[in-house]
């Protein structure tokens, strides 16, 4: 029976006649209750309203398994790689099943990254009109930027980097921040995504450090020319963790609405929607975030050691890039073709580290097709870190470093060698360039040399429990 001494309605009666809340739901509120106060009976009210009732979408299907394929710029060596490899194509073949997924590639560095059908290290995967949050990963526009350094003594620049740079989980600490541009934080402060407090507080705090993992500072010297160049590797630290995040949930809830049998991971905003629109800015902001903490780095360091900059550039993995309505999305996969972004070096080259004791690879990218346009971003796993410590045996750390790096300085910034760093935990790199060749992925053409590289080291475990690796 109606109440009627009903005196106003509220969300919920509306979601109980099977309307959804959404920018709408204050529009309709007001109306229902605009009715209500000139006397109109509650079911008047909701048969008035129930033309905006929206009709349920239908469901978006999954793709049928090998309907859409891949292609593979991978030839495995021995057991270990055709082990890698079979791992890389179950997970590749479950994520060719996501409804807007229309190609893929994998490199020559693959390797899985979490559980099947989550988009493997070395992976490309086109999409159409949809953003993937989780095929670009937490550590959102991880890159490489080198400066040449001329005729620098390259111990000189890595002592002056060791006083500069941070590595590890968080910021650096109150009066030792890098100054972050007000133009800079007005932008997030502009977008839905990153207009946050605890965003803001780490873009400010995390300015000029390195994070973990595998990031380093590398010094070398160029093979072509004998000039000093420095390398730096890392990602977005927290603002970008915090994007990925918003990213996934805004994502799930699409995956939720329109196709509920896509797993979980493979989500997607479609990009052509305010939110799709919201969150391609909040990557380039980010993009912008990451390009500046790697040139404040460079640009500290070279303060430090007295030294004069040359040429400049850098480029991304672990991000999307658009080609028309399509968006290719890179997990550890860097893009080949010229003018991939309107800052991209314009000879076209892009950078490719290898192992700490392994001359880092400068190319030029292709575009190949059997690569949907990428190229590597480094050397790749055949196995997991605890799989590589298991493997060392009854070898020391500190001894397979000696063995593995002799004549060059190696640094770890937290004091203690990380083995699941050391050369031996990554595919050989002779074998990686060989096939960046075989695969027509790119041309190499310079190699840096290495003097020595700093990385974060191992972490102590209440800092690693507590914070976790990015």
């Amino acid at each position: 029976m109606e109440d009627l001494t009903l005196t106003q309605l509220t969300g919920k009666d509306l979601k109980s006649w099977g309307h959804r809340p959404g920018p709408q739901f204050p529009d309709l509120l007001a109306r229902a209750n605009e009715m209500l106060a000139k006397g109109i009976e509650v079911s008047r009210i909701r048969d008035d309203l129930s033309a905006d009732i929206p009709i349920p979408p239908e469901h978006i299907e999954l793709h049928e398994e090998g309907a859409v394929v891949f292609h593979e710029n991978l030839i495995p060596a021995d057991a270990d790689e055709e082990t890698n490899l079979e791992k890389v194509r179950e997970t590749m073949r479950a994520v060719m099943r996501t409804p807007t997924v229309v190609g893929g590639a994998i490199m020559p560095d693959a390797c899985p990254a979490g559980p099947v059908g989550t988009i493997p290290v070395g992976g490309v995967v086109a999409a159409r009109n949809a953003i993937h949050p989780g095929m670009h990963s937490a550590d959102i526009c991880c890159s490489l930027m080198m400066t040449d350094l001329g005729d620098a003594d390259p111990a000189e620049v890595l002592e002056a980097a060791a006083k500069v740079t941070h590595f590890g989980p968080g910021g650096r600490p109150q009066g030792q921040r890098f100054t972050v541009s007000l133009d800079l934080l007005d932008a997030f402060r502009s977008n839905p995504f990153l207009d946050n407090a605890k965003v803001i507080r780490a873009a400010q705090e995390q300015m000029g450090t390195q994070g973990d993992g595998n990031h380093f500072l590398f010094v070398g010297r160029s093979r072509n020319t004998g000039r000093t160049a420095m390398i730096t590797h890392h990602g977005s630290r927290g603002p970008g963790a915090k994007l990925y995040k918003a990213g996934m949930e805004m994502a799930e809830k699409y995956r939720r609405l329109y196709s509920p049998k896509t797993l979980k991971q493979n989500a997607w905003i479609p990009a052509d929607s305010e939110d799709g629109r919201a969150y391609w800015d909040a990557l380039q902001i980010i993009r912008k975030w990451t390009k500046t903490n790697h040139n404040s780095i460079h640009q500290a360091t070279m303060e430090v050691a007295g030294a004069s900059g040359g040429e400049r550039f850098w480029n991304e993995h672990n991000f999307v890039f658009q080609r028309g309505d399509i968006y290719l999305h890179g997990k550890g996969a860097t893009p080949g073709w010229s003018g991939f972004a309107a800052d991209a070096d314009k000879d076209g080259r892009t950078i490719i580290p290898l192992n700490m004791a392994e001359p880092v690879l400068i190319v030029r990218g292709s575009d190949a097709s059997n690569a949907l346009g990428f190229s590597p971003h480094g050397a790749g796993r055949n196995w997991s870190r605890t799989e590589h410590m298991r493997r060392l045996g009854t070898k020391t750390a500190q001894e397979a470093l000696v063995e593995e790096t002799a004549g060059l300085d190696i640094r770890f910034y937290g004091g203690k060698v990380d083995a699941s760093e050391l050369p031996s935990s990554y595919k050989p790199a002779a074998a990686v360039a060989e096939q960046i060749k075989s695969f027509d992925l790119a041309e190499i053409v310079d190699w840096i040399d290495p003097y020595g590289c700093i990385m974060a080291g191992e972490l102590p475990r209440f800092v690693r429990r507590g914070k976790g690796r990015r």
